[in-house]
């Protein structure tokens, strides 16, 4: 549309150059069309700002839609997964400690045949608060719906002695919540979670899978030492 104008333009223009002699009229006729053009520009205009931002908002829903989780609002697995192999890239040229949480809410199928779905789903979200409230570091350090009622906390440049400080008080945060629980064997009828770390110096063999593969195992033990604690196992390129 907008090249129609120009052309129109340009026509007006070539008709006026031609003529030796133009009457009023002629020229009364000219200013009418390069006012229909002109609104017609202003018009096409609009559209076509209009169109950029709708774009741009639909960009950032997307964006929204592929890295966070749609009920908790924090990240998901796809970008945590993503931006883990990112990090390993980054901290394997200084040897900088990465640190792993895995996080599992303690009985959370009891809790939800309990209270119900829609009860689980607070629930979900309120620990997600809370975790996000513990990590300090942003945007280095950071949170992820790991699936279902399981959680990740990635901390680049964390050693061991700071990971666990971080573990303890995210046990400490859920726990100050009161939120009720009465069928969780783990603690005194609240909702409590266990948590696995793993802490490692970088290097370039290392992959996100290993550090997720310990720190879930360190979960593993924490769930069948009876839960609401944490438990860290080394990292071992081989085992």
């Amino acid at each position: 549309m907008i090249v129609d104008i120009f052309e129109e333009e340009q026509r007006i223009h070539n008709e006026a150059v031609a003529r030796t002699e133009a009457s009023i009229d002629d020229y009364k006729k000219l200013t009418k069309q390069y006012g229909r053009l002109l609104k017609q520009l202003r018009r096409s205009t609009r559209i076509a700002d209009r169109t950029t931002i709708n774009l741009h908002d639909s960009n950032i829903d997307l964006t929204d839609k592929v890295n966070y989780d749609a009920l908790t609002g924090i990240y998901n697995r796809r970008f945590m997964e993503e931006n883990l192999a990112l990090q390993l890239k980054s901290l394997s040229r200084s040897g900088a400690y990465l640190s792993v949480l895995m996080l599992d809410i303690d009985y959370f199928k009891k809790y939800n045949d309990t209270y119900g779905h829609s009860e689980g789903d607070s629930c979900l979200k309120s620990v997600a608060a809370v975790l996000e409230g513990c990590v300090k570091r942003k945007p280095d350090d950071f949170v992820a719906r790991y699936g279902g009622e399981e959680f990740a906390v990635i901390m680049p440049y964390t050693d061991d002695s700071g990971a666990r400080y971080i573990a303890e008080q995210i046990l400490e945060s859920i726990r100050a919540q009161n939120i009720p629980h009465k069928l969780n064997e783990a603690a005194g009828c609240i909702v409590t979670i266990s948590i696995g770390g793993t802490t490692s110096a970088v290097d370039h063999k290392q992959k996100g899978a290993d550090y997720l593969k310990r720190a879930d195992e360190a979960l593993y033990l924490s769930k069948n030492n009876g839960r609401n604690q944490y438990t860290f196992k080394n990292f071992k390129e081989e085992e």
